[in-house]
């Protein structure tokens, strides 16, 4: 496992916001590459068959789609910097078709590298310390967090170093490393969700107790997917030194009783509804009983990964900027771009900025390597060198100063990442679909691109307001479209591709799966059916109400009858 013993604020001055690896951390990284080269090289000369090689490259990451391998990197809790951007416009260019592909986990993916060379891509990789370890197979997979984490307003304490102790843990964890199926944690700070926390395996939110004593509540069993599961409250109060034993506890009993004769019921929400919740926690304590004081979490480690994530130096003069407010009077394009693609900042002076990936003529989630070079060097001239990624499959710079925002804005349109549409109806979240995925029964990014044609008025799309698509290909659901306000699944009839609408979904606070609409509808209809319901939302709506609340006060009814009028 990964480890940091080695700590010394000097040796990181220079990124003080984010983890850096120490010795032990790039040797492991290092000697993973080296062993995969070798993997690899005996499976490209015979020595190992394909089912051999096939768990050890989806332990690298590696998939094998329709045209190409995917190779899927890591994104700690969303977290890059502009060197590691860099090396990703490097790997484009050099490797792939001169793009990546950003996902809803955080993660970076290349559609089209070739099998002989992704040893040297992990090679590359490393140097910059990033990795694909563990983004594929049974195994723990890559912790997410809040994208606005240590800069928003809402938050009860920043999770990131929380993220960084679980990253360590479960890096090649040797007890959990062939699990019944893929285990996914998220951690939120905030008392907003913005991580999705309810639909993951382990979903765990900093809290205050009674006493004002900041720990977690731990949830349990959600996911997505072809079965969609709302995760619940194990424990309502679990304190910060017992954070790994706790989990190691969930991770014992899931490990021992989840079902591995099926994947389809393997996953630890199938566990969890199948034992019952009352059960599982019982199974849960007993074994956290036996363990919990053999991996308490001492101050003294904790602070040393907080001083990993110590602020930037922010200008205190920042606030005193005025020409912000009247460029925003001067440019009502700007002050648009403004309202839809920054968010508040806790620094007085500050905004976090949104680098929307869901241009019209693009596909959703998608960066050239152009824009990824142009970015790195915005990243150091306005955000401290570095950038997010986000749950939707855009990019975040989280410490951009306000007087800085208008010629930031003017670069970022000049690269097609400046679309004023964060949180409207064409921030789109889209899987690749049939285009590259094997698992896929329907396309996906042309349907986006469809539907981003048919609303081509952004007047008409800020007057929407707050509305999520979430689109995918196959059940698997990579998209969520389980809780898309507006969700669409890809099904196969007969080799023809159709897609089932479901509204009413959430993955925030107040979480909700989606009721379906009726009917599948086939591929040319798609986007006359999603007009139609925007159509029936705007017209049907009181005052300020938003689309999700429409729909939880008069169900899908009114919908479904416009939808389905002509059948």
């Amino acid at each position: 496992m990964i480890t940091c013993h080695d700590y010394s604020p000097e040796r990181h001055s220079k990124r003080p916001t984010m983890y850096q690896y120490n010795d032990n951390d790039q040797i492991l990284i290092d000697e993973r590459v080296a062993q995969f080269r070798r993997q690899t090289g005996q499976y490209l000369t015979g020595e190992i068959s394909e089912d051999q090689y096939r768990a050890l490259r989806l332990r690298n990451g590696l998939y094998i789609q329709i045209h190409a391998p995917m190779l899927r990197i890591a994104g700690p809790y969303g977290l890059l910097n502009a060197k590691q951007l860099r090396k990703l416009a490097h790997i484009a260019r050099h490797y792939d078709k001169n793009y990546c592909h950003f996902t809803t986990r955080q993660n970076i993916q290349f559609n089209w590298p070739k099998l002989e060379e992704v040893p040297d891509i992990l090679a590359e990789l490393a140097s910059v310390q990033m990795h694909a370890i563990q983004t594929s197979g049974n195994c723990m997979r890559n912790t997410t967090s809040d994208h606005l984490a240590g800069v928003c307003v809402d938050e009860i304490e920043d999770p990131r170093p929380y993220c960084e102790i679980i990253r360590q843990w479960t890096t090649l964890h040797p007890e959990f490393d062939y699990l019944p199926r893929k285990f996914k944690i998220a951690v939120s700070g905030a008392l907003h969700d913005r991580a999705a926390t309810q639909f993951h395996d382990i979903g765990l939110h900093l809290v205050k107790n009674d006493a004002g004593e900041v720990g977690f509540r731990v949830l349990v069993g959600g996911g997505l997917g072809r079965t969609p599961v709302i995760g619940q409250v194990i424990k309502p109060y679990l304190e910060k030194k017992h954070l790994l034993s706790y989990l190691e506890a969930i991770l014992r009993i899931y490990n021992l009783f989840g079902r591995r004769d099926n994947k389809y019921k393997a996953r630890i929400k199938i566990l969890v509804k199948e034992s019952g919740l009352e059960n599982f926690s019982k199974l849960v304590e007993q074994e956290w009983l036996l363990i919990r004081d053999s991996n308490e979490l001492s101050d003294d480690r904790i602070n040393a990964i907080k001083n990993h994530f110590a602020p930037p130096a922010y200008d205190p003069a920042a606030v005193q900027d005025t020409s912000f407010a009247q460029q925003q009077q001067d440019n009502k394009a700007f002050a648009t771009w403004v309202k839809y693609n920054t968010a508040e900042h806790k620094i007085p002076g500050y905004r976090a900025v949104f680098l929307s990936l869901k241009a019209p003529d693009s596909p959703p989630g998608d960066m050239t390597d152009v824009q990824l070079d142009e970015v790195a060097d915005l990243t150091e001239q306005y955000s401290f060198g570095e950038i997010r990624a986000t749950h939707r499959q855009n990019l975040i710079l989280a410490d951009v100063k306000q007087a800085d925002l208008f010629d930031l804005w003017q670069k970022l349109d000049s690269l097609k990442l400046a679309t004023p549409n964060i949180g409207t109806v064409t921030d789109m979240i889209c899987c690749p679909g049939l285009d590259f995925c094997s698992l896929a029964n329907a396309g996906s990014i042309g349907v986006a691109k469809e539907i981003n044609e048919a609303l081509d008025d952004m007047d008409y799309i800020h007057d929407i307001g707050d509305l999520k698509i979430n689109m995918s290909g196959c059940m698997n659901g990579c998209a969520h479209q389980s809780v898309g306000h507006i969700g669409i699944l890809g099904v196969d009839k007969k080799g023809a591709e159709w897609y089932q609408i479901t509204l009413g979904g959430s993955s925030e606070n107040e979480a909700a799966l989606g009721e379906r609409l009726g009917p599948s509808v086939a591929k040319d209809q798609v986007t006359k059916a999603i007009t139609t319901i925007l159509d029936v939302y705007v017209k049907n709506r009181l005052d300020d109400e938003s689309f999700l609340d429409m729909v939880n006060r008069v169900g899908i009814t009114p919908f479904k009858e416009q939808v389905y009028a002509d059948n």
